[in-house]
């Protein structure tokens, strides 16, 4: 039952951090949603879209590393891990998440407002040209989200299994 827990705690884990996010940055640039992704849902509702984006962008990530975070957990004959313990390391994950998408939001905005990166076609001409600059701040933070969920979940996945091997050494 523990393993289908750490897998679940994974997914509601990316789907809470993903909804969070996606509240943040769909108030930053709905159009990120409207015309950038595709036409899942017709609204333009800041907070609808930031829920549906939200979960459908995220609940796979959190299956794709929950999985094996679960076999590093409590595959073996180590001592196993739950998903409570794992509660304190997902949580440092997504807080550093969170942090680096507020730097690379900030760093889009310097590099978008500055000039230095603007917004191509397709996009530029179906994006008002006002938004061009709120629209690059909220791929920087997507993508440094994405990319720190992805890099730190496998980091994570090996520090457990590190976790466990110490845990097994201290037993002896």
């Amino acid at each position: 039952m523990q393993f289908i827990a750490i897998i679940l705690l994974s997914i509601g884990a990316a789907v809470g951090y993903g909804i969070i996010h996606d509240q943040i940055t769909a108030r930053i640039c709905v159009e990120y949603f409207t015309i950038g992704h595709p036409p899942v849902f017709s609204t333009d509702d800041p907070t609808l879209l930031g829920i549906g984006w939200g979960i459908i962008a995220t609940w796979w990530m959190g299956a794709l590393l929950g999985l094996p975070l679960a076999v590093a957990a409590r595959v073996g004959k180590r001592a196993k891990l739950d998903a409570r313990q794992l509660l304190r390391p997902i949580g440092a994950l997504l807080l550093i998440m969170a942090v680096c998408a507020i730097a690379a939001g900030a760093i889009g905005w310097f590099v978008a407002a500055s000039g230095w990166m603007i917004l191509v076609e397709p996009l530029a001409s179906r994006i008002p040209a006002e938004k061009h600059v709120a629209f690059l701040i909220d791929g920087w933070a997507h993508s440094a989200s994405y990319a720190v969920g992805f890099f730190g979940g496998v980091w994570l996945i090996i520090a457990t299994f590190r976790r466990r091997a110490r845990m097994a050494r201290a037993d002896l």
